[in-house]
């Protein structure tokens, strides 16, 4: 059965993955490197590499179904499966491993819904989600970090630590809401008990602070375009498989 969507077409690449097909080029090779096209026992992958990744892409972009999204691709829906779960952890973000000194980073939690109950909690949305913790580059606005999901109904203080973002990052100066209170983290002034208002130059300090802070809400826009970060229906790790997939891909959209 022939397919509808191929990578061998270039008008494909960029609507679903948002990259170039020069940046979808390397991405495909940076696999390769990595392994994903390997010899393995068994039947052979009926796609190439490309059309594999493409196929990845699609589904976290458009959210459809693997039984809707097989016929795109020609392929049957466990085949679609079996793609989805090799190749999704590996299009994972690796994290920075070292700072400049003079970087500022940005954190702040965002909520995915998602189907599976046994990584979920009812949180302030009213639905069953998760809570992730993005770490974002306050210059280039490229995502740095991805934490550990956490059910939604975990408060950003907590999540901040129990992710893993908090030992991924090391000493940075890091700038938050007002949700990460007790962290360490630069957050916004707030006003004494008793205090009418805040004095000049503390309101100046949160303006500033806000506008830079909104460029993580910035990135979480681009991201919730990725439509399965809207509704999740993977279970277990496949979650933070597709949100550290889309931050991989996030960046490469950035620096072409």
């Amino acid at each position: 059965m022939a397919g509808v969507i191929t990578a061998s077409e270039p008008s494909w690449i960029a609507p679903f993955t948002g990259l170039s097909p020069r940046s979808f080029g390397k991405l495909v090779a940076a696999l390769r490197r990595a392994g994903a096209d390997a010899a393995r026992r068994g039947r052979p992958w009926g796609l190439p590499l490309p059309d594999r990744l493409l196929l990845v892409a699609t589904y976290w972009r458009t959210n459809l179904t693997l039984r809707q999204l097989a016929p795109l691709f020609g392929i049957s829906k466990s085949a679609a499966n079996r793609v989805i779960a090799q190749l999704g952890p590996m299009l994972a973000l690796a994290p920075r491993q070292r700072f400049r000194k003079d970087t500022v980073l940005i954190v702040d939690g965002t909520l995915v819904p998602t189907r599976d109950h046994t990584v979920a909690e009812q949180s302030k949305n009213y639905r069953y989600s998760t809570n992730h913790q993005i770490v974002i580059d306050a210059d280039t606005h490229l995502v740095v970090v991805v934490g550990r999901p956490l059910p939604g109904h975990r408060n950003d203080c907590r999540a901040w630590t129990e992710s893993g973002a908090k030992d991924a990052i090391g000493n940075s100066t890091i700038i938050a809401d007002g949700g990460y209170s007790g962290t360490g983290l630069v957050i916004p002034h707030r006003r004494a008990k008793g205090q009418a208002e805040l004095p000049a130059w503390k309101q100046e300090h949160n303006r500033s602070h806000k506008q830079v802070r909104a460029r993580v809400e910035h990135a979480f826009a681009r991201m919730k375009g990725w439509k399965i970060l809207r509704d999740c229906r993977l279970r277990g790790d496949g979650v933070h498989h597709a949100m550290c997939g889309i931050a991989r891909l996030h960046n490469l959209s950035i620096t072409g």
